[in-house]
């Protein structure tokens, strides 16, 4: 599955939330994608308009335009059959140190996260 967007929402640790960090996107399609986690969590949700899926095991790889999301072949249903989500975005519209230390607390303990910034 593909996105684009323009702008990547992060927030690495919203403490009116009870410290989640989350990521969100709007596609230029009108989708909305939604990656979360409580810092006291041990699994992390996805929500692809608006059906939320619990998952653990992600694999998020972060290039200067391309966020790629992979999850389980049997967890497909949380990205509408898909085990691959590729976002596309507009690197100068995001503060990527934001971006990496979001998606590091979303990650950390529950599943892996690749930088190629390069």
């Amino acid at each position: 599955m593909q996105m684009t967007t323009a702008l990547l929402i992060v927030n690495p640790c919203d403490d009116e939330e009870d410290n989640m960090a989350m990521l969100c996107c709007h596609s230029d399609k009108g989708e909305m994608f939604l990656m979360s986690r409580y810092p006291d969590e041990d699994e992390l949700e996805i929500t692809l308009d608006g059906e939320p899926s619990t998952l653990d095991g992600v694999k998020v790889t972060l290039t200067s335009n391309l966020l790629k999301i992979e999850i389980a072949a049997a967890d497909a249903d949380a990205l509408n059959g898909d085990d691959v989500l590729e976002i596309s975005f507009n690197p100068d519209m995001v503060d990527m140190d934001e971006v990496v230390e979001t998606l590091k607390n979303i990650l950390d303990g529950t599943g892996t996260f690749v930088i190629n910034l390069e």
